[in-house]
């Protein structure tokens, strides 16, 4: 596949929905055509609990993309955040079905029905603030590694679905705490707010439009972060303003690494990196070291060659 030449910035666009979808299939059907008809590609999770996606292309191609999806009640007055990169940060385009558009594997949640208070970006400074409220990081410890909000709580967990257990063992439900949460864009926030508010916790307040939202409109003088944010695409990393961060992806074990951990004598690019070397055999890094050969050849050829 010859690598994209792009002149002008392609637009990437990340939303989410909870809403009830009583055929996920026709959507899927109807999104696919729509976005290989506009030469969008990216990421679309669609169940019965509403869709997750970010998609990238022509800003022309996103936006019809979008508009059309609108025209169906379920999505109208859909909302999105926008960044933009002159490189395609997706491969391919895929549109997927799943049990749930964000994984927690505890049955019963309906943020449709029952979420935690939204916080603007612009007020989320003063809550977190409050040392009476508990700022919890819902995301998984490879994305807190690398950026995080001031004294925020780390339940150092490697996937989402392991944050149900940590917060029936620390959260305590009889004590009513005041609890804040976030994330990268809001939908694991709004699942983990939902299973908090379920539980009887009442308040319960989550960053409205995640840590995306907050970087693009609280300046950097004002702000509480620290670090770059982890994104699931080929950016790896953004800072503030949506910017291009500092890192990059560890193709054997697929997390970001930063200057340092480049620097590392067990870094070898496309094989492995301080966090992996001693988990993979010599079989996993000689396939991957070829891997990492036809990524290379392919780049002296200029074509695009982005392993999944």
């Amino acid at each position: 596949m010859v690598e994209q030449d792009v002149m002008d910035p392609l637009l990437v666009a990340t939303f989410y929905r909870f809403v009830t979808l009583d055929d996920p299939v026709r959507f899927q059907t109807l999104i696919q055509e729509c976005c290989e008809a506009n030469d969008v590609r990216g990421i679309v999770l669609l169940a019965g609990e509403g869709i997750n996606a970010t998609i990238s292309g022509p800003p022309a191609g996103v936006r019809s993309v979008l508009e059309q999806l609108g025209e169906h009640p379920e999505f109208q007055g859909l909302c999105w955040k926008e960044s933009s990169g002159r490189k395609q940060p997706f491969r391919t385009l895929r549109v997927r079905l799943k049990r749930e558009i964000v994984s927690m594997g505890v049955d019963g949640i309906d943020p449709a029905r029952l979420v935690g208070t939204y916080v603007a970006p612009e007020e989320w400074n003063d809550l977190i603030s409050d040392p009476e409220v508990l700022v919890i990081d819902t995301r998984n410890h490879y994305e807190v590694k690398i950026g995080s909000f001031q004294e925020a709580i780390n339940p150092d967990i490697a996937s989402f679905r392991d944050l149900p257990e940590w917060l029936s063992r620390f959260i305590d439900v009889a004590a009513q705490p005041k609890v804040a949460m976030f994330c990268t864009g809001g939908i694991r926030c709004e699942k983990s707010t939902a299973l908090l508010k379920e539980a009887g916790v009442t308040e319960v307040y989550h960053l409205e439009g995640g840590i995306l939202k907050y970087l693009e409109e609280v300046p950097e003088s004002d702000s509480l972060w620290q670090g770059d944010c982890f994104v699931f695409d080929e950016r790896v990393s953004i800072g503030h303003g949506l910017q291009p961060g500092n890192h990059i992806l560890c193709r054997a074990c697929r997390h970001p690494l930063g200057t340092e951990e480049r620097s590392s004598s067990l870094y070898q690019e496309g094989v492995s990196c301080p966090g992996c070397h001693q988990r993979t055999t010599p079989e996993q890094k000689a396939r991957f070291a070829e891997r990492q050969k036809q990524i290379t050849l392919a780049r002296a050829r200029g074509e695009e060659h982005l392993p999944r």
